[in-house]
């Protein structure tokens, strides 16, 4: 089951790869429990300053949940208490890139929402076709979609459950850089460069910041920001930004 999640560190960057080609990624509930292992993993490792996950093949970057595997769940209750993998990306502190490629679909959708940027391949279709099988999505499309792309189109993807074009997904703002689709992994991986090439503290910071946004009154948030700003300026790390500023400026002259 390990093979079928994958995940290596390069230059800073965990790599997590869906690695079930020929079922479109579609995740287990044994794949749930590896892409949390690695979400915990890449989290507690200081070599980790950014994370990417992508998957296997050309078809999909994840179809969603396996359904033959939903039927595995005994009663309601134990698929109450399953573990969602979108939730387990989502609490990543670090910055965290989607290279989207074919479908995405469900809870593919709701991975790609969990990350902090997604790029995707001109090819790729995006989807939550929930709603016509008779339940909605467990992993946040109905909280996280009209967060993103507003209430209107959000509902008109969730309701109708069509899928959209990666056009419409990037004039919506569901994916942040549209790019051909070979060059999908290697734009996400350079992305990932740049996060995992800031201060880790800052980056972190700046994270929690935009997500309790999300969450919060605009002066608890204002107070929330001063707060992470604060917590940058204690480590003194800050210092060498400023030091580096003045040397550039110094260098123009």
């Amino acid at each position: 089951m390990s093979d079928e999640v994958i995940m290596d560190v390069e230059d800073g960057v965990a790599h997590i790869t869906l690695n079930r080609p020929r079922k479109m990624n579609a995740v287990t509930p044994g794949m749930a429990v590896r892409i949390e292992a690695c979400c915990r993993e890449a989290d507690r490792d200081d070599a980790v300053r950014a994370v990417l996950i992508s998957g296997s093949g050309e078809r999909a970057f994840c179809a969603g949940s396996d359904l033959g595997s939903l039927a595995e769940y005994p009663n309601a209750w134990s698929f109450r208490n399953r573990l969602e993998y979108a939730h387990a990306l989502r609490n990543v502190r670090k910055p965290v890139v989607a290279a989207l490629r074919g479908w995405v679909l469900g809870g593919g959708g709701e991975l790609a929402l969990a990350a902090d940027l997604r790029v995707g391949g001109r090819g790729s279709r995006y989807g939550f076709p929930e709603v016509t099988h008779g339940w909605v999505g467990g992993g946040g499309a109905s909280q996280m979609l009209p967060r993103l792309i507003g209430y209107g189109p959000a509902l008109k993807l969730l309701l109708l459950g069509e899928p959209i074009d990666a056009a419409e997904a990037h004039r919506l703002g569901l994916i942040d850089e549209l790019v051909d689709d070979d060059a999908v992994l290697e734009t996400a991986r350079a992305t990932a460069r740049k996060l995992a090439a800031l201060n880790p503290i800052a980056a972190q910071a700046v994270k929690a910041a935009v997500r309790q946004s999300l969450s919060t009154p605009l002066e608890s948030g204002l107070r929330y920001e001063n707060e992470m700003n604060t917590l940058c300026f204690s480590t003194g790390q800050h210092l060498e930004g400023i030091s580096a500023f003045q040397r550039g400026g110094k260098e123009d002259t």
